[in-house]
């Protein structure tokens, strides 16, 4: 494969990740990532294995649409069987955010074994929600 190809794949890959999360497609979404992925949501609570990730999602997906991210940018590096990625996507209800991750080339088919989900929080506005969260830690 040229990098053009593998670009093209990886792209690929994450497109329709985002898209089966918008469609609730259980299976499709899990099958992207590899068998020991690991997800970190935007809670400091939430880094989970595959299962763990599986178990927190099924409830959103049951109803038939998981949740939507349009994605607005996407740089990817690296080269070879293992690559890494930054994007911004956007949420109607968290704003902005970044997805950062890396995927690996495994039995030739592009799988996502780490994804990281923050929110991205303007400099302006930061210590009054950095303090916000001190302030639910402490309860």
């Amino acid at each position: 494969n040229t990098n053009a190809e593998d670009q093209t794949n990886i792209d690929a890959l994450l497109d329709g990740l985002h898209e089966d999360a918008h469609k609730g497609n259980f299976e499709a979404y899990f099958d992207r990532y590899s068998l020991d992925a690991v997800f970190l949501g935007t809670d400091k609570t939430e880094r989970w294995n595959i299962q763990e990730f599986k178990s927190y999602a099924k409830p959103a997906f049951a109803d038939g649409h998981g949740w939507t991210y349009e994605v607005i940018e996407r740089n990817w590096e690296g080269s070879g069987d293992t690559r890494w990625f930054d994007e911004i996507l956007f949420n109607e209800k968290l704003g902005h955010c970044r997805g950062t991750g890396v995927v690996q080339l495994i039995n030739n088919e592009w799988k996502i074994k780490h994804y990281a989900l923050t929110m991205l929080i303007p400099n302006s506005i930061a210590s009054e929600v950095g303090s916000q969260t001190i302030e639910v830690d402490r309860d």
